[in-house]
């Protein structure tokens, strides 16, 4: 198998690959050399610089290539859904830049709060300057948390010596059973933006979730963090707010456009004074850089050598987006030849149908024997779950 690195990995990452046996290109190509090349490959990874567009998926999908692996968290830069109609999936790694990012986040909160970066630039014209520099605790302040997932999680731990966390999630039901034991107050989203001194975006996508409306409902000394995406603010409304001093200040890492390297960075943003500017640094870490690559590489590789589906994005929401019901059937069967194809057909005959995605997961034991679980899209009456019960190779099957 052949995989093609456009924009890097760590050594660590490409290290997993060469080890399962596969075949490494790190030739960087441009969009030109995408399309003529991308489906000579069974995989390609990118990080934020590569845009894998409509027209490179569909070239890929004319050959070779089975996966996109997206080193970091963010794929705005893939055209997921193209990747669905042409059968490929994407794979991203959210949980390296856990740490860095969160810590990132409250650097930026410190920095925000004490105008350390002013006062540096100050000093470093020669210029010294303490009362115009004047900033607050965070003593007994709340922190308010929009996207309440891994990163989230990590801020409030490190905000929590501090004061008060309040957050919102929209998928807040998975958020409660993914972190049962999380110190956030969950609320409403209307009400998080109102009662938080430091409001931090930490969710996925481009779509604004704060605009004017969230702007006017923030408190009049508070501040805004972005260390998530660009796009998830409204850089005129921000600007406005900032400007009229209806906020008191805001930290943002990422921004609506991002020049390449060594590029021009143009915003309305560095005409003000009370806001500090990052060029999206929140992952920037070795370490972090190392565990994400070393996590692209593994789900990657697992796809393709065992059809494991981990971290895929583009299959692991769909039953909330089909919003058709589905039951889980725990079948405990002999791991034998045929196994899955005799079950599968028993089901097909009697109208069951299995969803295609990843949840149907195969677990051997010693003696042979394994559970499988089935999602499908029909509750098995009991006279379907009788007909599996005898079949040779099946000990136990239950809804």
């Amino acid at each position: 198998m052949k995989v093609l690195i456009n924009d890097g990995l760590n050594k660590e990452g490409v290290q997993i690959f060469e080890a399962a046996g596969m075949k490494v290109d790190k030739n960087k190509r441009d969009l030109e050399g995408l399309l003529r090349d991308v489906g000579k490959f069974d995989a390609l990874i990118v990080r934020s610089a590569t845009g894998v567009t409509h027209d490179v998926i569909k070239a890929g999908a004319k050959g070779n290539l089975r996966i996109i692996g997206r080193s970091g968290v963010g794929v705005d830069n893939v055209d997921v859904n193209a990747a669905s109609d042409y059968g490929i999936i994407v794979k991203n790694a959210p949980y390296g830049n856990t740490n860095s990012t969160a810590q990132f986040t409250m650097g930026l909160i410190y920095a925000a709060a004490r105008n350390i970066p002013q006062a540096h630039m100050s000093l470093k014209n020669g210029v010294w300057k303490r009362k115009s520099f004047e900033g607050v605790e965070l003593s007994n302040m709340t922190l308010g948390i929009l996207g309440c997932g891994r990163i989230g999680q990590r801020l409030a731990e490190l905000f929590r010596e501090h004061g008060g966390v309040i957050g919102y999630d929209p998928k807040l039901e998975r958020i409660k059973s993914a972190y049962p034991d999380s110190r956030i107050q969950y609320l409403s989203k209307d009400e998080v933006i109102a009662q938080s001194d430091f409001l931090s975006v930490h969710v996925g996508g481009n779509g604004n979730v704060i605009g004017e409306r969230e702007l006017s409902l923030m408190k009049p000394g508070s501040y805004l963090i972005n260390a998530a995406r660009g796009g998830c603010v409204d850089e005129g409304a921000l600007y406005n707010a900032l400007n009229s001093r209806s906020i008191r200040g805001a930290a943002l890492d990422v921004h609506s456009f991002e020049p390449e390297e060594g590029g021009v960075f143009s915003s309305i943003f560095t005409s003000l004074d009370n806001v500090v500017l990052t060029s999206h640094l929140g992952a920037s870490t070795p370490q972090a850089q190392r565990k994400t690559s070393v996590e692209i590489a593994r789900v990657v590789t697992d796809y393709l050598l065992k059809g494991d589906f981990t971290n895929a994005v583009n299959v692991g929401e769909t039953i909330e987006a089909e919003k058709k019901p589905v039951y889980p059937l725990f079948i405990h069967h002999r791991d034998a030849p045929g196994a899955f194809a005799d079950i599968a057909r028993l089901l097909s005959d009697n109208n069951i149908n299995i969803r295609e995605n990843p949840s149907r997961q195969v677990g051997t034991n010693s003696n042979g024997k394994v559970i499988t679980v089935y999602l499908v899209h029909q509750m098995v009456p009991q006279p379907i779950l009788d007909k599996l019960k005898g079949m040779k190779i099946v000990y136990s099957a239950k809804m």
